[in-house]
């Protein structure tokens, strides 16, 4: 089935995408939930968001990334439509998974001491940053595959 944002993208990629624009502004309201000391609200928030991009990773981005890049990437690796999107899974992949860190060790409390860090702020906005840098580099691939003439 075709998308409604106008572009050769299916429905499920569309969804994805505006999904993902909406998860990464509730990640910056869960940000500014920190600040305002509702840490609660914040934890409850960005938990929500780790958790709910689980399954678009699943039904999604992995499929589309295991179709379509890496069968043909041995033979394309240099070209755009198949490098975007490989940097954009490696990238979110490490995202998700410190993101799970991150969870377990503030939310969780089961991991061993020794595996904990200390400095919330620093992980937490690294975090962020990096999500944030997979969101634009997923609307990189998106553009990429769906917007421009495809060359590969």
């Amino acid at each position: 089935m075709k998308g409604f944002l106008g572009t050769w993208a299916s429905l499920d990629a569309d969804l994805n995408l505006l999904i993902q624009i909406a998860m990464g502004l509730a990640l910056l309201a869960g940000t500014f939930l920190a600040r305002a000391k509702h840490y609660r609200a914040h934890g409850v928030c960005q938990t929500v968001v780790l958790i709910l991009n689980l399954p678009m990773i699943a039904l999604v981005m992995w499929p589309s990334l295991h179709m379509r890049v890496l069968p043909k990437l041995p033979r394309h690796f240099g070209k755009r439509y198949y490098a975007v999107a490989l940097a954009h899974g490696v990238l979110g992949a490490i995202a998700e998974l410190l993101g799970l860190y991150i969870l377990l060790v503030a939310g969780a409390n089961i991991l061993p001491h020794s595996w904990c860090f200390q400095r919330w702020k620093l992980w937490m906005r690294i975090e962020l940053a990096l999500w944030w840098v997979v969101l634009f580099s997923g609307m990189g691939t998106y553009y990429t595959w769906y917007v421009t003439p495809r060359l590969h």
